[in-house]
């Protein structure tokens, strides 16, 4: 029997769920980072400074950007290991990670670009010192076998940065349904001409595991030091684990 995952708030074939992934990433790509602004006021740029600090990672260190797109992360993290340093950027849509080479080209930073499936990484065991995924996790099909590749490939003591949206503080949970369910799609649809994807992303983040869950699916992959910051009241959590 065909084993089933979220889509959303469908129910889809787990062998499904990435073909429909691709769908939505590659309509919004060209928007991608526009809408990004726009619906986080701008917010994400501090979320993602955030979790460059909280990765402590050092000059010469070496970093993978799982599921980086357009490559806010990779650029991030390129300027603070330096030239000594080394930073990969992955992502399994081709046309987001298309973007993200073209960015990085224009900035003058010279980072290798893969594209590869979080959940299967082309990469050695223990190849990076700091391992990053934002806003990716909630859209692969078996986060736990993804976890455990990320893990995979840190050294040991390396850390793993996973930057996702979350369960907000509750009293704040009424006015933010309202804005994912009502404004976000119509945003959607005037900026990238497509309220289909963002009625998606919104759903895809109420099937996300909570922050308490995510934390012990870290702490099974076999993370130690798990924890989690909450930023925006919760709309967005950063969780931090390391490879012992």
């Amino acid at each position: 029997m065909t084993e089933k995952t979220h889509f959303g708030f469908q129910e889809v074939p787990e062998d499904e769920k990435a073909g429909r992934v691709a769908g939505v990433f590659h309509s919004v790509a060209r928007s991608y980072d526009v809408m990004n602004d726009l619906m986080s006021a701008g917010l994400h740029r501090y979320w993602k400074r955030f979790t460059v600090e909280k990765s402590l990672a050092r000059p010469g260190e070496r970093v993978l950007d799982v599921a980086g797109g357009t490559g806010d992360l990779a650029s991030l993290f390129a300027r603070r290991v330096g030239e000594r340093g080394r930073v990969v950027l992955t992502d399994i849509n081709a046309s987001m990670l298309a973007l993200g080479r073209d960015r990085l080209i224009d900035e003058g930073l010279l980072v290798p670009v893969v594209q590869c499936d979080g959940e299967r990484l082309p990469f050695s065991s223990d190849a990076f010192d700091c391992v990053c995924v934002g806003f990716g996790l909630r859209n692969m099909t078996r986060k736990d076998a993804a976890l455990a590749e990320m893990r995979r490939v840190l050294r040991p003591g390396g850390r793993l940065l996973v930057l996702e949206f979350s369960k907000v503080w509750q009293p704040l949970a009424p006015l933010y349904d309202a804005y994912s369910f009502r404004v976000l799609p119509r945003m959607g649809e005037l900026v990238a001409g497509d309220a289909a994807s963002y009625r998606y992303l919104a759903e895809s983040i109420r099937v996300h595991p909570d922050q308490d869950t995510l934390k012990t699916m870290l702490l099974e992959a076999g993370f130690d030091h798990a924890e989690y910051f909450n930023l925006a009241a919760g709309i967005v959590a950063l969780h931090r684990g390391v490879k012992y």
